[in-house]
């Protein structure tokens, strides 16, 4: 692992995946076929998992960090969200800027390290009611402390945070299902390799329609840094900036990611572990809500402390 100690080595690492990512990202929508006209077409990309969460976001003001392409972003505003989306990737805001006049869904989005977003609009006047982040975002945050404080700074009083994301298990197993790397971080994991295109190896799992050919054989010229965050380090950053944790789950299943050797996609483009795996956590989901009445406030200095 890389030693990351000051904001400068965060800042350093932060670009470098900027770098990686806007490779990747030209790979990644080559599969994904004519995503305006999903969209036209009234599709939507969300799972039931975090659609159970999030409830009903008709007319509510949705801040989706690390959005990459936006395909989550314009669903949400597909439900009747004000949706502004924010990804460090330079490729992939233009490209769900683009996706978003061209499929006639309207959102905002800001090309920004979300680190540095949530800096600056918490010192301005606009305040969501949902910030909701998903699917391999939290291995790219270098700081959780920081992170959790700042989401929690942009939402409204009794606003809520939703998450559903890759377990940090699935993080330790190899291609072949074996554990190979610690679940306890401490520092930036450097991979040559760079961001790979997942969406190929995941076929119609990722795909919005049908999956297209696209890029073959796709490398990476950019290498990357993740960060490894078990479970509690996620939730104890909430609490830890006020929030009050509603609901934790865990899921046996992958949505759409067919990462590993021989898993099994059903029908509702979930991947299960191949045959002979035992059952293990895939995905988990937190969602937390920002106090409102002094008495939740006491509530959340309790749960942190």
């Amino acid at each position: 692992m890389t030693a990351v100690t000051t904001p400068s080595d965060r800042q350093a690492l932060h670009e470098q995946n900027r770098r990686s990512w806007n490779q990747a990202t030209k790979a990644h929508n080559s599969h994904k076929g004519d995503q305006a006209r999903f969209f036209r077409e009234g599709g939507n990309k969300l799972y039931r998992e975090e659609r159970e969460l999030l409830g009903d976001v008709a007319g509510k003001r949705v801040l989706h960090l690390q959005c990459n392409s936006g395909q989550d972003s314009l669903s949400l505003a597909q439900l009747g969200a004000v949706v502004t989306g924010v990804d460090i990737s330079d490729e992939a805001i233009a490209f769900t800027r683009k996706l978003s006049a061209d499929s006639g869904v309207p959102a905002r989005f800001d090309r920004a390290d979300a680190y540095d977003w949530l800096e600056e609009a918490a010192r301005g006047p606009e305040r969501w009611d949902v910030v909701f982040c998903s699917y391999g975002a939290v291995c790219w945050l270098s700081d959780l402390t920081t992170w959790a404080q700042g989401l929690a700074a942009v939402l409204r009083p009794a606003g809520r945070f939703v998450m559903v994301e890759f377990h940090p298990l699935l993080g330790m197993l190899d291609e072949g299902w074996l554990l190979r790397w610690p679940y306890f971080g401490g520092g930036a994991i450097p991979w040559s390799e760079g961001v790979g295109d997942y969406v190929a190896q995941s076929g119609e799992g990722l795909a919005l329609t049908t999956y297209e050919t696209g890029v073959v054989g796709f490398r990476n010229p950019e290498p990357v840094y993740e960060f490894a965050w078990g479970t509690a380090d996620v939730i104890g950053a909430l609490l830890g900036a006020g929030l009050v944790i509603e609901a934790f789950r865990e899921y046996p299943f992958a949505n759409g990611w067919k990462g590993l050797a021989d898993m099994r996609m059903d029908e509702g483009r979930r991947a299960w572990p191949p045959e002979g795996v035992p059952t293990l956590p895939l995905m988990y989901a937190v969602a937390a809500r920002k106090p409102s009445s002094a008495e939740d406030q006491a509530s959340a200095r309790r749960s942190s402390a």
